[in-house]
């Protein structure tokens, strides 16, 4: 992943544990003052939500423990790879977009950001400035040709 997406999951693991965490043990305390917990929907609701966060919590913590930082700006070459910023056109509309290849749990198509695992990037792994590839889409095959690689 970029440095860039490991920021983004190191900061929603600390919001997480130390917003969300705290604020769900209040939400269960104020929960279990109301008496029995068998018919008390906000305890229950309140500890479904804790089992969403402590799952989310130990996914972050995963991830980030397995882990490769990878900084585009190291990089080099003329060829497309993870972390490099493309532009393409598409062939049949002539219109162009900018990517940045990302790992797939830091994509965002609106910010720009392509995953590594999606139908266009993988397609384009390994092409030079001119190429041009064939992707299936569910809207069907397009085709794509590569205007620009850098590495930012």
């Amino acid at each position: 992943m970029t440095a860039g997406g490991m920021k983004r999951l190191q900061d929603e693991l600390k919001r997480l544990k130390s917003v969300e965490r705290p604020g769900i043990i209040q939400a269960i305390a104020e929960a279990r003052a109301h008496g029995d917990l068998s018919e008390n929907a906000e305890y229950h609701s309140a500890k479904e939500r804790q089992a969403i966060i402590e799952a989310r919590i130990a996914e972050i913590e995963d991830k980030i423990s397995r882990a490769e930082v990878i900084d585009p700006s190291k990089l080099s070459g003329n060829s497309v790879m993870f972390g490099a910023t493309i532009r393409v056109v598409d062939e049949d509309t002539d219109e162009e977009a900018t990517y940045q290849i990302v790992g797939s749990d830091e994509s965002d198509i609106k910010a720009g950001r392509l995953s590594i695992t999606s139908p266009l990037a993988r397609a384009l792994i390994g092409k030079k400035k001119g190429e041009s590839v064939e992707v299936k889409t569910p809207k069907g095959a397009r085709s794509y040709e590569l205007l620009d690689v850098r590495f930012k």
